[in-house]
């Protein structure tokens, strides 16, 4: 399992990277939606991947770190979705973040003030995702539905 000190070191640790372009692929049980995963590297090997969900006919779009040992998402961001209830008993906006915790693993979450895009702008948005999570991407991430477009 994933302790919080082991997250916060992920997170500072400034060697993680994605190499080359990234694709997006038909969600078929939700089209028109759209998604990708694809592998992070770091010089300390974690096991991470990084996945992209787009809904257009929704408005919704998400970005995640995901940690393959702690089975899931350990920071998320979430556009265009329902209000979202904390274990606490909070209630938050539709935009935010989820972020691991050791109380209570990947279902914290809170209201971003860094996040200045919204769902329809994912280009802006996975730039700014990249930056908080210290991801240095050097590829292209192609706008989901103009990708889409272009395939014959």
């Amino acid at each position: 399992m994933l302790s919080e000190a082991e997250f916060e070191a992920i997170l500072a640790d400034p060697s993680k990277r994605i190499a080359g372009d990234i694709v997006w692929e038909d969600d078929l049980p939700h089209l028109p939606a759209r998604r990708f995963r694809v592998l992070v590297d770091s010089d300390r090997s974690w096991p991470l991947a990084v996945i992209g969900w787009w809904q257009p006919n929704r408005g919704k779009l998400s970005y995640g770190l995901v940690h393959t040992g702690a089975r899931g998402r350990i920071v998320g961001l979430d556009l265009g979705y329902p209000p979202h209830r904390n274990p606490t008993a909070e209630i938050l906006g539709g935009t935010h973040k989820h972020r691991w915790t050791d109380a209570y693993g990947p279902h914290w979450a809170y209201e971003p003030v860094d996040i200045t895009a919204d769902w329809d702008q994912p280009l802006e948005v996975w730039r700014q995702f990249c930056a908080e999570t210290g991801i240095v991407h050097a590829g292209a991430l192609p706008h989901p539905m103009r990708q889409r477009e272009e395939l014959p």
